[in-house]
C-alpha cells in the first residue's frame, strides 16, 4: 500500500485542533491509517483526576478498533503547546506504543512532526524495541 505521509501529517495537525488540554495545555493529534484506506484520527482528553485521560493516539486507535478495523498501515503524531508553534517531534507515550503493538508489527511506520516540512518517519520497533505480547505470556 502506498502511504500519503502528507494527508497523515494534516489530519494529525488538524485533530490537534479538538484536543482537550487545559492541565498539559499540550494538544496532541493522531491520525491512523487502516488497510481500508480510511483515516481514523483521535485527539489528546484530559481529565483533573488526570489518569482517565486519553492520548491522542490510543483515541484514534480506539476509534478504529470500535468501528471493526483490526489492522493499519501508518500512524502520524503531532503535538505543541496550546497556541504555540511546536516545539520538537511528538513521539508516543510508552502506553501507546504498547496498544499500537497489539494490532501493528515492528515494521510499522510512525511518522513523528514537527511541521509540514520537519517531520521524521520511524518504526514502532525503533520506538518499542522489546514489546510485550500475548507470545510472551500464552502457554500454547
Amino acid at each position: 500500500m502506498n502511504i500519503d505521509y502528507f494527508s497523515l501529517i494534516h489530519a494529525a495537525m488538524d485533530a490537534a485542533r479538538a484536543a482537550w488540554s487545559p492541565y498539559s495545555r499540550f494538544q496532541v493529534g493522531a491520525a491512523l491509517l487502516g488497510t481500508n484506506g480510511e483515516i481514523y484520527t483521535g485527539c489528546n482528553v484530559e481529565s483533573a483526576a488526570f489518569t482517565p485521560g486519553c492520548c491522542a493516539e490510543r483515541t484514534a486507535l480506539f476509534k478504529a478498533v470500535s468501528q471493526g478495523q483490526r489492522s493499519f498501515s501508518a500512524l502520524a503524531v503531532y503535538g505543541h503547546p496550546k497556541d504555540e508553534p511546536a516545539r520538537s517531534l511528538t513521539a508516543p507515550c510508552g502506553a501507546c506504543r504498547q496498544m499500537l503493538a497489539e494490532f501493528c508489527g515492528p515494521d510499522f511506520p510512525v511518522i513523528l512532526i514537527k511541521t509540514e516540512e520537519e517531520y521524521k518517519v520511524v518504526s514502532l520497533g525503533e520506538l518499542l524495541p522489546y514489546a510485550f505480547s500475548a507470545e510472551d505470556w500464552t502457554t500454547e
